[in-house]
C-alpha cells in the first residue's frame, strides 16, 4: 500500500480494500470523515490525495503482529510537500489493519488532524470549525 501511495496510484490503493471494508479515522476533526464504508467510498476519498499531499518518502515503517492472526499494527512516518503551499511536512501514523481474504476489511488510522491541517496550511480553518462545533 505504501509503495502504491508513493507512486500516487490511488485506484490501486483503493483496490486493496474488500468491497465492504471500512476505513476509520477516530481522531478526525473538522470536515474530515470519521468513517468510510466500502471500497468505493475509500476510492472517492483517496482520489484527490495527490492534489493535496505530495508524499515522497516513508521515513519509518514497522509492522507489529497482534494476538489476532488477521490484524497488525503499523507505525509509519510520511514526509513530503504540501501541494497548495509547497511546504515540507512530516506526519506520523498508527494504523490497526485487519485483513480478510487478502484484502483490507478494517483500517483504523490514528493520525493527528492538527499536524495534517498545519502541513496543508489549513490549521486556522480547522480550529475555527472546532470552535463553531463547541458554540
Amino acid at each position: 500500500m505504501v509503495d502504491l501511495m508513493l507512486v500516487k496510484d490511488m485506484n490501486a490503493v483503493a483496490d486493496l480494500w474488500a468491497p465492504d471494508g471500512t476505513a476509520e479515522f477516530p481522531f478526525a476533526a473538522g470536515s474530515s470523515p470519521r468513517i468510510l464504508r466500502g471500497r468505493e467510498e475509500v476510492r472517492a476519498y483517496l482520489a484527490r490525495y495527490p492534489e493535496l499531499m505530495d508524499m515522497r518518502e516513508v521515513a519509518a515503517l514497522s509492522v507489529r503482529p497482534t494476538d489476532q492472526a488477521d490484524t497488525v499494527v503499523v507505525e509509519w512516518t510520511a514526509t513530503g510537500r504540501t501541494v497548495a503551499t509547497g511546504r515540507p511536512y512530516r506526519l506520523d501514523y498508527i494504523v490497526v489493519l485487519t485483513a480478510r481474504d487478502g484484502l483490507i476489511a478494517r483500517f483504523r488510522d490514528y493520525w493527528n488532524p492538527l499536524s495534517a491541517a498545519a502541513a496543508a496550511g489549513k490549521l486556522a480553518g480547522l480550529i475555527d470549525s472546532l470552535e463553531r462545533k463547541d458554540a
